[in-house]
């Protein structure tokens, strides 16, 4: 929705040719061995993505629209739809895209950059399993120098295991690494290295009846609350912890940047600008 940005941040170009940041996402999926786009979006912005990236990727693959409906939701909490404003929140966005996916997929945000190694360690890592995979950033190079972020913050064990993923929606820059603020107001430090997720994922199929599951029990418990929010983070989380998920941790070090607030238009800018005269992109993209 694009809340503190002020509008359509998917849609704002960042490219020296007037790319958007998807584009460049597309373009290095396309590379590492992907075919097709499923959209999930609102309904009622769905003729600004047609007109933009839908245009614009169409001829180059199959691309499908699906619509993250408030009224989605299983029968029996159809009043907490009617009530609310806000939409369910991330789980449920992929959730959304269940009759339209058919086959071992990736979930991004369509307003970050996660560079092309990404792409290429998860469709490797399909190549030979089917466990569910999340491409982890270190914390430092996920930062905003406008203002929080909210990431998912991941726990590992010795042996290098995923084992929980707590979201975090206060995520401030400071000289020493970062800090987050918690739900009582209080501050907590982090030291910038740790691994975060930003809803990059792997997933088959069988995903979507573990989601199912999972956000039925969500509106059960939270359903009432107009700002609570189905995060996949914390879904995915909750299934890897009762054993019923095995989600590989996939790392990379390529560079993120992401548009969160306004300001981060021009620092987005200038990191395309820098990974095309790098070569690490054609200008323009699609020649």
């Amino acid at each position: 929705m694009g809340s503190r940005f002020g509008g359509l941040k998917q849609v704002q170009p960042v490219g020296p040719h007037g790319e958007l940041i998807i584009e460049y996402s597309i373009f290095d999926a396309l590379r590492a061995g992907f075919d097709r786009l499923v959209l999930v979006i609102r309904k009622d912005i769905e003729a600004d993505f047609r007109a933009t990236i839908g245009r614009r990727l169409e001829s180059r693959m199959a691309v499908d629209y699906v619509f993250q409906e408030l009224a989605d939701v299983p029968a029996a909490h159809r009043a907490h739809a009617a009530a609310r404003t806000k939409p369910w929140g991330t789980g449920h966005a992929v959730l959304a895209a269940r009759a339209a996916v058919r086959r071992p997929f990736a979930v991004i945000n369509a307003d970050d950059f996660y560079g092309a190694a990404g792409y290429r360690v998860l469709a490797a890592h399909f190549a030979s399993s089917s466990a569910y995979a999340l491409v982890g950033y270190p914390l430092r190079q996920t930062l905003s120098e406008h203002g929080a972020v909210s990431r998912g913050l991941c726990a590992i064990d010795a042996g290098g295991r995923l084992t929980t993923i707590t979201e975090l929606t206060k995520i401030e820059k400071t000289a020493a690494g970062a800090r987050y603020t918690d739900a009582a107001g209080a501050a907590h430090p982090l030291s910038g290295d740790e691994t975060v997720s930003l809803n990059f994922w792997g997933f088959t199929p069988a995903v979507f009846p573990q989601l199912h599951e999972l956000f039925t029990g969500f509106l059960a418990a939270r359903g009432g609350d107009p700002k609570a929010e189905f995060y996949l983070p914390t879904a995915l989380s909750d299934l890897n912890q009762r054993g019923v998920a095995d989600i590989a941790l996939l790392r990379t070090e390529d560079s993120w940047f992401g548009i969160t607030y306004r300001e981060d238009l021009a620092t987005a800018a200038g990191a395309v600008r820098e990974l095309t005269a790098a070569g690490r992109y054609p200008s323009p993209l699609w020649g």
